[in-house]
């Protein structure tokens, strides 16, 4: 079935009911699809129950029972919103606490029904109703006490036996509410975002005299580095406080005596390596091509622990570092470089890494971590901190024009926040208060009398 969200939300009552299709001349059946806009409610709830004198349902043995939470919508019908984890052979199960957000539970809305079902499971999947209870947000947020135990009523049984009391009770055994803060939370609170480039210079890139090499200094138009560089530098300059930014290559034969380094910087002056502004990286980056010489190994390494000593200073959430590595993606010391990631996952930085050219980039997608956790002997990393951009898919035929800026600045940024805040959360870092807005001085008048 295939809508628009525009087709849901015009409907009466918000309520979209469609034909399933795909099977020529067979009816399928429907969709029903119903919409409600989200309350603007960032808080979760950590909660946990437990349950006394549950039915006994099974005939070998006690029960398996599990709770089902439904959110009650406002044309009065419900939508399972959690289950919790079944626990086996018990009339007494204590379930694990779990986490869900106010949205989620109850859009928001503190006195709307929230209903939870009990049930016995069965391998098969025809689950027993055991009993159901409704209780509410407001309710819940008393915690525990003698309003949170309730009583599990089967309608049914009920409505037959004169004695029934009940089939059980529930417990609330603890409510916390936390609530969910953003990534802007952090940058309004004043933690600073602190980028560094670092450029590969290794031979595998080609001369940078002939027109096939991706360092290729031509006087008419930007090669591939220089898209990647000012495309990418762009997006990030505007997240960077300071627009200082250190900028560093790796791979070459530096004058005056040859010998390889693999992090140098771009400007020259290895004390400060700082350019102003995404146009002073690219100023750097193409004198160091006329006076260095593209050499090799391709060691990631040692510009990722550079970053890594400045990140390990400051740990307390204050700032948070991001280093972009543009590079045509043959790497040497793949090892060396996992062990440097498993150590930097630990620390308030993130790394972004930009292939340039036709390459396979197998060891970035590797790297990249999203398929299979990054691991060096054994230890994996503590948190996915690398997010891989292929600048090929970004460009047009000719290789001279960024498609789609957006779409680029989305992929290339699209982890940063939820890496920062797993560093936050990890810490138990808060963000800071943000200050007040500005208000301009008001100028008193003076009237002349």
């Amino acid at each position: 079935m295939f809508c628009t969200l525009g087709e849901i939300v015009g409907s009466q009552g918000s309520r979209l009911e469609k034909s399933i299709v795909g099977i020529p001349g067979k009816k399928c059946g429907t969709v029903i699809v119903t919409a409600e806009e989200l309350g603007c409610c960032r808080d979760s709830v950590l909660m946990q129950f437990c349950a006394n004198k549950l039915d006994k349902k099974d005939f070998f043995g006690k029960s398996d029972p599990f709770l089902v939470f439904h959110r009650s919508n406002e044309d009065g019908s419900f939508t399972i919103c959690h289950k919790t984890e079944v626990i086996k052979n018990t009339l007494n199960p204590v379930w694990q606490a779990f986490k869900i957000s106010v949205r989620a539970l109850c859009n928001g809305d503190y006195d709307r029904t929230i209903k939870v079902e009990v049930y016995d499971w069965d391998r098969d999947g025809s689950h027993d109703f055991i009993g159901e209870f409704t209780t509410s947000y407001r309710e819940l947020s008393r915690g525990q006490s003698q309003f949170n135990v309730y009583e599990v009523i089967n309608p049914k049984k009920k409505g037959k036996k004169k004695k029934y009391v009940n089939s059980g009770t529930v417990t609330l055994l603890s409510f916390l509410i936390e609530t969910e803060v953003s990534f802007l939370d952090y940058i309004k609170g004043g933690t600073q975002i602190n980028f560094t480039v670092a450029i590969d210079f290794t031979a595998s890139n080609g001369n940078p005299s002939q027109p096939t090499s991706l360092h290729y200094m031509n006087p008419y138009q930007l090669n591939a580095y220089g898209m990647a560089l000012k495309a990418v530098g762009e997006i990030i300059q505007d997240y960077d406080s300071d627009k200082m930014f250190p900028a560093l290559g790796f791979g070459a034969r530096l004058p005056p005596d040859g010998r390889v380094s693999h992090e140098f910087a771009l400007n020259g002056n290895p004390q400060n390596p700082y350019c102003h502004g995404i146009d002073g990286v690219m100023e750097a980056y193409y004198r160091s091509l006329k006076s260095v010489q593209l050499y090799g190994p391709t060691n990631f390494a040692p510009v990722i622990n550079h970053v890594a000593r400045y990140a390990a200073s400051v740990k307390d959430g204050s700032q948070y570092f991001v280093l972009l590595i543009i590079t045509d993606g043959v790497i040497s010391d793949m090892a060396q470089t996992k062990e440097s990631i498993v150590n930097a996952s630990r620390l308030p930085m993130s790394i972004i890494i930009v292939g340039v050219g036709p390459a396979e980039f197998d060891a970035m997608e590797e790297l990249d971590g999203d398929v299979v956790r990054i691991s060096s002997r054994g230890k994996f990393a503590e948190r996915d901190i690398v997010q891989f951009v292929p600048f090929r898919d970004y460009i047009d035929r000719s290789g001279n024009h960024v498609l789609s800026m957006a779409r680029l600045a989305k992929d290339v940024l699209a982890e940063i926040p939820e890496q920062f805040l797993s560093y936050m959360r990890v810490r138990g870092i808060k963000p800071s208060p943000a200050p007040p807005p500005y208000t301009p001085p008001s100028h008193v008048l003076q009237t002349q009398i």
